[in-house]
């Protein structure tokens, strides 16, 4: 049950915090489609992935799951992968670039300050262009918002990779805010 008495209980994670305050939700969502869905060289795919190893850094498991599972339909793959997500990917070949992005996401996650030079001129190495190196750092820091924005206010989440299946290909496939 979270912190504060929603408008339906029965919505979880940012779903119902959204519900709960739809003037704070419409910014929120717009943020979310621009990052992960709106114009960008990184495919949604791979943001989908950014978003959800900070969520799952951030132990949030209600975020890293619907963005692992909209990873999984972007990318057209089994739901084995949301777990896949949390071992870092160790049996999943990626490409250098999207491991040189997130190990800049994972600085993020930590502190902004976290980032070195040294990163960004791997992740350039890999071939990662200066919008890729921004968008990367503003999906992590959003993620961190969301996250505790989620988090802080006790919002509940279903358990299973399963429960999220169709909310992740909604998400991929509707959009962020979007019947």
């Amino acid at each position: 049950m979270a912190h504060i008495k929603l408008l339906n209980e029965e919505l979880p994670g940012i779903v119902g915090l959204l519900n709960y305050r739809p003037e704070t939700a419409k910014p929120l969502l717009e943020l979310a489609e621009t990052l992960l869905r709106g114009p960008s060289s990184l495919s949604s795919g791979d943001r989908e992935i950014i978003a959800a190893s900070v969520s799952w850094w951030n132990n949030c498991h209600f975020c890293h799951t619907s963005h692992a599972a909209a990873a999984v339909a972007h990318l057209k793959c089994d739901l084995n992968f949301i777990d896949e997500i949390k071992t870092g990917l160790l049996n999943t070949q990626v490409s250098d670039k999207l491991r040189a992005l997130l190990h800049i996401a994972h600085q993020v996650q930590r502190s902004g300050k976290e980032v070195m030079a040294e990163d960004v001129a791997r992740a350039r190495g890999a071939g990662a262009s200066d919008q890729e190196i921004h968008d990367t750092v503003l999906i992590a820091a959003a993620f961190c918002m969301y996250n505790r924005y989620v988090d802080g206010l006790g919002t509940w989440a279903p358990q299973t990779n399963e429960a999220y299946k169709e909310m992740g290909e909604r998400m991929a496939y509707v959009g962020y805010g979007k019947s």
